[in-house]
């Protein structure tokens, strides 16, 4: 991405923000808002708090920065370069990368595969950013596919060996993670009322806002563009992600080709969904969550959800209708 269309992004996503925190009663009486902006994983970063220096927010950047150089697939030496570069030979990592692989092996087990970091040899043959409309080739695609296996990932003490062939991807879970991980370390640096905003699909927030009200999180609309809601959220000091078609795909010959992508076959899932919403208080869990209710679909995704305790999901199909798991009333104004 060119740092100009860093800056139209970080534009964008500002407008987006001051359009779900909404007007703050008392202003004048409250900590003053500070915002600092960043691009890391691919993704402009937006963090906002109420405090009087904005120390806390640019050190928490350096954060960021610091996670991307240990969990990014393409930058040389990360954690994650190392695992798939090793040609099966185990590699020492991090804690980090240690409780995202066991968080997302967890997920996987749960769906029965349906979450699987080690789509990597698929999803690198898949490009949706640089405005080509390709398919890649079918017999290609069918032998990445057949590299897919999370059950192969071996975790060893503080080591991840992969077969030779095999690659991870932690784009699916990583951004949450690392969203959590800013979070807390916000909260030590004394930040007490603050939004954090990455991709603008992913939100974690700290408290409530300044005058005591839950933020109001958008939810994008499946149909219009960016920073158009569709229904507006509530967030308590949580966390909001949202997986949807419309973030990364194109249209070819009638059919949406979208970044979601289903690990047996390593085509794009097509069922009736456009986008699932996950509210939780881990933004790692909604993260990978989202993502596995999404390919899923709406009844089994329902149904995984509705297993978990302090997980809740919003799915919008392609025709607009909503579904709801039984606890999300109370992220849903009137």
């Amino acid at each position: 991405m060119t740092r100009g269309m860093k800056r139209l992004f970080s534009a964008v996503l500002s407008l987006v923000l001051l359009l779900a925190l909404g007007p703050v009663q008392g202003a004048a009486s409250e900590p003053e808002k500070k915002s600092v902006f960043g691009f890391y994983l691919d993704t402009v970063i937006q963090l906002t708090a109420y405090i009087e220096d904005d120390e806390p927010l640019r050190d928490a950047l350096d954060e960021c920065e610091r996670y991307e150089q240990l969990l990014s697939r393409t930058v040389e030496g990360s954690d994650v370069w190392r695992i798939n570069h090793a040609d099966g030979s185990p590699v020492t990592v991090s804690e980090d990368t240690l409780q995202i692989l066991e968080t997302a092996r967890q997920i996987s087990e749960l769906s029965n595969g349906a979450f699987d970091v080690s789509i990597a040899p698929v999803s690198t043959l898949w490009d949706f950013t640089s405005g080509e409309v390709v398919l890649p080739d079918a017999d290609t695609l069918e032998n990445a596919a057949a590299l897919v296996d999370y059950t192969k990932i071996q975790i060893e003490g503080d080591t991840v060996t992969l077969p030779q062939g095999m690659m991870i991807d932690l784009g699916g879970i990583a951004k949450g993670y690392i969203a959590d991980a800013v979070k807390d370390y916000l909260v030590e640096r004394g930040v007490e009322s603050a939004i954090l905003s990455f991709g603008g699909s992913n939100i974690a927030t700290i408290g409530l806002k300044p005058d005591g009200s839950p933020w109001r999180i958008g939810i994008q609309d499946i149909d219009l563009p960016t920073g158009a809601y569709m229904l507006v959220s509530q967030n308590f000091g949580g966390s909001t992600v949202t997986s949807g078609i419309y973030e990364r795909g194109f249209d070819l010959d009638g059919v949406y080709y979208h970044h979601l992508l289903d690990s047996e076959t390593g085509w794009p899932v097509q069922n009736e969904l456009a986008s699932v919403t996950i509210f939780s208080e881990s933004s790692m869990l909604g993260d990978a969550l989202s993502t596995t209710a999404f390919v899923l679909g709406t009844e089994a995704g329902t149904e995984l959800i509705e297993s978990l305790d302090g997980v809740e999901a919003l799915f919008i199909a392609r025709d607009r209708s909503v579904t709801c798991t039984s606890g999300a009333g109370q992220y849903l104004p009137e």
